[in-house]
């Protein structure tokens, strides 16, 4: 037997996946143990979690390996601070703490996660090469091109090269301070949301409003060449030497300071999130076709920050050269830990991959990789907790009673199996709604989630329904939520009357299922197969005979300021903490009227305990 440990740590969700005999039997981020979210700690809790799952302890494992090469990261940070000195100085300031007493001391820091208890070799990889493993060895694809995009990893901000067989071969970049994901991010901040968090909420901002600021972006900003590489003009950013992501001369252009956070959204901000998306579509659209220009292949993976963009991966599986495409689920930092670890065996240690046993699917079991919970566990928490439950002594049962339940407009907190791994919610840690109704994405956004009104909600539909009711092919494989697809044609509604402006564009009811059509009618679609994904599969299939409808609203398991849930713990205080309806952990059903104390909650008195992103 042959164990590998890949983790990521110190800069952005950490993360820990452990292979045994090349299967990933395990992975998981640590802010879903800490409830810290984003936590960029070592993660002790995660690399527990992860051993625990395959009976292992430290003194087993024969590698472990990390995500990046600290020393590397250094180097660029500290001549980065030289260049621009002394008008960075305060942020050196605020850095170097950290990397003196930690990040320069990686193989000290590892050795004392891991209890003291590993004496085996370290292995050290570049970014890069831990996303493009990452993106590449999981996938269903014997070969393929590989596409890396993200802030900055040691100097590159993106990558691309080939995959074949259990090699991959890194052969151009881009390096920094040029960066796409920086330059999102920098438009993330401006726009008042917080960077490393907040660009999902920009991309679900853009199609309120109009992309009326490319060709300022194109001309001042940035000088993008055909093949999709370009440069940044660094007089309008801040993020080399300062504590902000851009500079005065960033205000002047575009008619003001930054969106102060929590303040009112305005048409500016709409319209800068348009035209930043649009922007970001044209430069990856670029890079894929000169990526398949280069390689020849027929099939993409890609990894990275940027590769969670879903509206930009819709784009090239609709327009690009490309017959199909792969992305990595734990797209950004995190899944640097799996690639890491996927490097080691396959890479350095030279053993074969075959796909043959995966297809049509792909290796990463539906990225359902976290610590599940069992039956018994569950009632003794549930009992010692005074809570009032219904067990079910059979799927079949179960699944009619919530997918009723769902019909009749509540919403519920649905909790299965394996936790996921990545930033998505997959079916097994979700909160599920009615796709049908109007009032549905405003319910679940103000009185469930806690959050900005504007965020749309993502479908969940049958896989052999997704060609009826999205513009997808039949039966395209899309279980990780990455792709954005318009609804159907035949499925959407006519407007009458003026198109409506802004957020007021959120009352039009588009189509069918209204409560995961974005205002541009389209939607980040996640298929449901009966392989992957077992009782949601049955649920859905209960549900569609008993409405019509194969669709409903998948989001993820949480309120804003917090990480998605982990334990049962975790998902029943949330239950109690928000104005969910429904709790189904496992088999245990749990109405809120049923439960001792129950109470409409307050907004302001949840959120006031967490740090708001």
């Amino acid at each position: 037997m042959t164990a590998i440990l890949g983790l990521s740590a110190f800069y952005h969700d950490s993360a820990a996946a452990l292979l045994v005999d090349g299967e990933i039997v395990a992975a998981a981020q640590e802010e879903r143990f800490t409830r810290k979210k984003h936590d960029h700690r070592l993660p002790v809790s995660a690399i527990r979690s992860c051993l625990d799952q395959a009976g292992l302890e430290a003194a087993d494992l024969d590698y472990v390996g990390f995500y990046d090469k600290p020393l590397l990261k250094f180097d660029r940070l500290l001549e980065t601070y030289l260049s621009f000195a002394p008008a960075g100085f305060p942020s050196f300031l605020k850095a170097m703490p950290l990397w003196l007493h930690e990040k320069l001391h990686m193989p000290r820091e590892i050795r004392r996660g891991l209890g003291g208890g590993y004496e085996g070799p370290l292995v050290f990889t570049q970014h890069h090469e831990s996303h493009a493993s990452s993106a590449f060895f999981p996938s269903p694809f014997e070969e393929a091109a590989i596409l890396t995009m993200d802030g900055v990893g040691e100097w590159a901000t993106a990558s691309f090269g080939v995959g074949r067989g259990q090699r991959i071969e890194l052969t151009h970049e881009l390096h920094f301070p040029h960066s796409l994901g920086l330059l999102y991010s920098a438009f993330t901040y401006f726009c008042g949301f917080r960077v490393n968090s907040g660009e999902y909420k920009l991309m679900g901002l853009a199609p309120y409003g109009e992309p009326r600021y490319v060709d300022t972006i194109l001309e001042h900003l940035l000088d993008l060449k055909e093949d999709g590489s370009f440069r940044l003009d660094l007089s309008y950013f801040n993020y080399c030497q300062g504590l902000t992501m851009t500079s005065r001369r960033f205000d002047r252009l575009f008619g003001g300071p930054p969106r102060k956070p929590e303040t009112p959204l305005t048409q500016r901000e709409m319209d800068l999130a348009a035209s930043i998306q649009k922007v970001t579509e044209e430069v990856v659209l670029r890079m894929a076709r000169h990526v398949h220009e280069e390689t020849g292949l027929r099939r993409l993976c890609l990894a990275g920050g940027v590769a969670l963009n879903c509206v930009a991966n819709g784009r090239i599986l609709r327009e690009g050269p490309f017959d199909d495409l792969w992305i990595q689920p734990a797209a950004g930092d995190a899944g640097g830990a799996l690639g890491v670890a996927l490097f080691v065996w396959h890479q350095l240690l030279g053993n074969d991959r075959s796909v043959a046993d995966a297809l049509p699917h792909d290796l990463q079991s539906g990225s359902l990789l976290g610590p599940a919970f069992e039956a018994d566990e569950i009632r003794e928490f549930l009992d010692g907790a005074g809570a009032v439950y219904h067990e079910y002594r059979d799927d079949e049962g179960l699944v009619e009673r919530v997918a009723d339940l769902i019909a009749s407009e509540n919403v519920i907190g649905w909790f299965q199996g394996r936790m996921e791994f990545g930033p998505r919610a997959l079916g097994h840690r979700s909160i599920l709604g009615d796709a049908r109704s109007s009032e549905m994405q405003s319910v679940m956004n103000l009185k469930i989630k806690f959050r900005e009104s504007f965020r749309p909600f993502a479908p969940v539909v049958l896989r052999e329904r997704v060609a009826e009711w999205f513009e997808m092919r039949p039966e395209e494989d899309s279980p990780y939520m990455l792709v954005v697809a318009d609804v159907a044609a035949a499925r959407r509604m006519d407007g009458h009357g003026t198109e409506p402006t802004g957020l007021a564009r959120l009352k039009r009811v588009r189509s069918e299922i209204p409560a995961v059509t974005h205002v541009d009618n389209s939607a980040r679609v996640q298929t449901v197969d009966a392989v992957r994904h077992g009782r949601f599969h049955d649920l859905m299939r209960r549900f569609e005979a008993r409405t019509g409808c194969p669709v409903l609203i998948n989001t993820s398991f949480n309120v804003r300021g917090e990480p998605i849930v982990c334990t049962p713990q975790d998902a029943h205080r949330c239950f109690l903490g928000t104005n969910m309806d429904v709790l189904v952990l496992e088999r245990f059903v749990l109405l809120k009227s049923e439960q001792p104390d129950a109470h409409v909650v307050d907004q302001d008195e949840y959120l006031a305990q967490f740090d708001l992103d």
